[in-house]
């Protein structure tokens, strides 16, 4: 059975990597941007985990059907972790891409550590909650300035010493081979077979019972006995 998953998202960015990489994977994966508006899960949690499972949930419960989604983010080791969950935030809430990068350099200005991870948690999960989970992490350096085109959020500024260029540099394939969400999405794809059980065994037990007639069929139900 091919099973419906939803993409909890409408970055089309980050739709095209998640089908990219489980181009194999033998469902039919949508995203947000394939129903019509629904309202925005609330990102308060401490962590990707907590953040990966609440939208995932979220959009499950809403939509009725499994739903994967990802929490990721820039960990720098001298702003003590920072932005981290607030990535997509960090210049506030209505700020883009080059707003976040504009500030994350200034908070790095004179600061000779720039070491720095992308990590990533995708969590898998279905209406009633249960979830399965995926992480990724990349290792890095954050540059002086932004470089390169391609990419987004803070891929201009993030070096990555395995690929000798800023994830914005790099194409979507040599991006995908190294980076938190391709390495994530990689355990992910590894476990297609584990995961399409385990999607028929939850979807099986959240149907509803098949109602119980047993306790009507001595009922007498002929017209003078329903007065």
């Amino acid at each position: 059975m091919k099973h419906t998953i939803v993409l909890a998202t409408r970055n089309e960015g980050k739709v095209r990597e998640f089908r990219e990489i489980l181009r194999d994977f033998d469902v039919d994966l949508r995203s947000l941007n394939d129903f019509g508006p629904i309202p925005e899960a609330v990102e308060d949690g401490e962590t990707f985990d907590e953040n990966a499972h609440k939208k995932a949930h979220f959009t499950a419960k809403v939509l009725g059907l499994p739903a994967m989604s990802d929490d990721s983010g820039l960990v720098v080791e001298a702003l003590n972790g920072a932005p981290g969950v607030h990535s997509a935030r960090y210049a506030g809430d209505k700020a883009d891409d080059k707003d976040n990068i504009a500030k994350l350099l200034k908070e790095m200005e004179g600061i000779e550590d720039r070491r720095a991870a992308f990590e990533c948690v995708i969590s898998l999960a279905v209406p009633s909650g249960p979830a399965l989970t995926y992480e990724g992490r990349c290792e890095g350096t954050i540059t002086a300035e932004p470089k390169g085109s391609g990419g987004f959020g803070y891929d201009p500024v993030f070096f990555s010493s395995e690929l000798g260029k800023t994830f914005a540099e790099s194409t979507l394939e040599e991006k995908n081979k190294i980076s938190h969400r391709g390495r994530a999405l990689k355990e992910l794809a590894g476990e297609c077979d584990k995961i399409a059980k385990w999607l028929e065994a939850r979807l099986l037990e959240e149907k509803p019972p098949k109602p119980d007639h047993r306790q009507f069929e001595h009922n007498d139900w002929s017209e003078d006995k329903m007065v």
